[in-house]
């Protein structure tokens, strides 16, 4: 069996493309398993320019070898044979996108969202390293038996170090917003589902959505939260909203005012009410149909000093009542009549006593 630099033996062929072949390799040193990539001339290229070719090659690898992210493939080793490079990086277990999408078709929403801010999270910390990628596709995104979402296929050089004569045309990266719509274009085919929160992202990705150019930070953030389950937050809010607040529904506002209402109007604070104001009335901002209720203390103090009062009364006007010359010195209260209950018992004033109880 061939083996590359006295290290790496070939095993099989795992993919191929136009600017190589990837090989599963057995690293004799350590004794583990890799992929290895080797360099390829693409059809075309004048002789004479394939030196400098690998040579952007071997560089864009090693300033690869330097980012450290999970979702940034792991570059081992950079050897050469032949004046080619032989780049070593971890052997990832699974399947690229590419493939996953042939053999079951469109991703979940919530799953596409997933893959692309894994994918974006990586675009960024390889851009930060001087290594932007050239236009992120489908055969690039590997998803790992393990859950891990890991972007290969990087640009043949840091972007600092390409000449005039070895920019790659539309795709050479050289602006970020590129690569946000490399990956718009890339969640566009993935995903099942463009109605919902993860379309408004992808029109935001592709530079194609109300709110302007969107940040690579911001989609991060948009796209993690889709995965989890939330909605799109309109730019400055705090409140999420349904379908990126591209459509309105049942006529309220996006921004959850009422409808026709002052932008701004539902984020207003209440203006302080005192006691006396008319408290049926709905607070700014509330949702229609729910009253603001005051507190029920002095409803509660006044009917119990109303009832006070009456029982203080009933007791007074019985005493009063009771209190006459007919009444016995034993009686309690007052409240006991002590007049005899004969038939021919009289008042004080001569007049015939009406028994009572």
């Amino acid at each position: 069996m061939t083996v590359i630099a006295g290290r790496y033996r070939l095993l099989d062929v795992l993919a191929e493309g136009a600017t190589g072949t990837v090989w599963r390799a057995l690293d004799g040193a350590s004794g583990h398993e890799v992929a290895l990539k080797e360099s390829r001339v693409p059809p075309g290229l004048p002789a004479d320019e394939a030196p400098a070719l690998h040579a952007r090659r071997e560089r864009g690898a090693r300033a690869l070898a330097r980012v450290s992210h999970p979702s940034v493939v792991r570059v081992l080793d950079v050897v050469a044979e032949d004046g080619r490079p032989w780049v070593a990086t971890e052997l990832v277990r699974g399947l690229t996108l590419a493939e996953t999408l042939e053999a079951g078709g469109p991703l979940p929403a919530r799953e596409a969202a997933r893959v692309g801010a894994d994918v974006l999270a990586g675009l960024r910390a390889a851009r930060e390293a001087g290594v932007p990628h050239r236009g992120v596709e489908p055969e690039d995104v590997l998803l790992g038996n393990d859950g891990r979402v890991v972007v290969t296929g990087f640009g043949d050089a840091p972007e600092e170090a390409a000449g005039p004569k070895e920019s790659a045309g539309p795709k050479d990266g050289a602006d970020p917003a590129a690569e946000l719509r490399s990956l718009g274009r890339l969640l566009e085919a993935a995903a099942d589902d463009r109605s919902g929160p993860l379309g408004a992202v992808i029109d935001a990705l592709l530079g194609e959505g109300p709110e302007g150019p969107v940040t690579a930070d911001r989609a991060e953030r948009e796209l993690r939260r889709v995965a989890g389950g939330g909605t799109r937050t309109p730019p400055g809010g705090t409140g999420a909203v349904g379908d990126g607040a591209r459509k309105d529904r049942g006529g309220a506002r996006a921004d959850g005012g009422a409808p026709g209402a002052a932008p701004g109007a539902a984020d207003a604070p209440a203006p302080h009410r005192s006691a006396g104001e008319d408290d049926a009335a709905p607070a700014p901002g509330a949702p229609p149909g729910r009253k603001h209720k005051a507190p029920r203390r002095v409803p509660v103090l006044v009917a119990g000093v109303v009832g006070a009062l009456l029982i203080a009364g009933a007791l007074v006007y019985h005493a009063v009542r009771d209190d006459g010359p007919g009444a016995g010195p034993g009686a309690p209260g007052g409240v006991t009549s002590t007049v005899p209950a004969g038939s021919g018992a009289t008042g004080a004033d001569g007049v015939p006593a009406t028994p009572r109880s």
